[in-house]
This record gives structure tokens, C-alpha cells and sequence, in this order.
């Protein structure tokens, strides 16, 4: 069974930092380029940061550009989203997801073009 496993949440202060996880299993998502997402309370899920297959581009939402950084390890199958210089609005469940079609060198904002969606993680910014 493909899964998507996000990891990492938690509470912290405004201008400190998380590390989020997304570990894979049940299929290499190697040739998959994958997306962060967030969903706010009573608002839709928006796109955040995407990474292509090859881990060679990468794409950030412009309220998180500068800030957070994705990267991806392809041994452990794994995507990592670096949060730093956290501010209250960034208060979201975050969640991980694969683009449906491989290979693709350009990231996809949409999340209706990504599928295996994880169960999310809770990252709360408050002092």
C-alpha cells in the first residue's frame, strides 16, 4: 500500500524553527516530484513548497520564499521541509502528497494534480 508519512510537527514560538518529514513506503515516489501543502481552519488547502523528481528544482509559495527550504532523499525516500523564522499565520496541519504524473521537471501547484495524500502534520506558531 503507497503511504505518505508526515512527521515533525509541533508547537513553537514566533522566529524559531521546525523540521518536517515525509517518509514513503509502498512504492519508490522516486520519479515523483512532491509537494508541502497547508490548511488553515475554514480555509483550503494551499500550496506551500514543491520539489521535482530529480530534487533539481524546487518551487515555494511566495509567503514562505525565503524561509522554508524542501529537500528530498531519495535513498530513505524521504521529504524534508526546513520552517524557519516561523510567524503565527504559518499556524496550519501540513501535509505531504505526490504528483500524479512522473517525471515532470516543473512543480505543480494545484493539489488536485497530486494524489497519496498523507494524514498531516500540526505545526502551531504561538508565543
Amino acid at each position: 500500500q503507497e503511504q505518505l508519512v508526515e512527521s515533525g510537527g509541533g508547537l513553537v514560538q514566533p522566529g524559531g524553527s521546525l523540521r518536517l518529514s515525509c517518509a514513503a513506503s509502498g512504492r519508490a515516489f522516486s520519479s515523483s516530484s512532491m509537494g508541502w501543502f497547508r490548511q488553515a481552519p475554514g480555509k483550503e488547502r494551499r500550496f506551500v513548497a514543491g520539489i521535482n523528481w530529480s530534487g533539481g528544482v524546487t518551487h515555494y509559495a511566495d509567503s514562505v520564499n525565503g524561509r522554508f527550504i524542501i529537500s528530498r532523499d531519495i535513498a530513505k525516500n524521504t521529504v524534508y521541509l526546513q520552517m524557519n523564522s516561523l510567524k503565527p499565520e504559518d499556524t496550519a496541519v501540513y501535509y505531504c502528497a505526490a504528483d500524479v504524473l512522473r517525471y515532470r521537471e516543473a512543480i505543480r501547484t494545484a493539489a488536485a494534480n497530486y494524489a497519496d495524500w498523507g494524514q498531516g502534520t500540526q505545526v502551531t506558531v504561538s508565543s
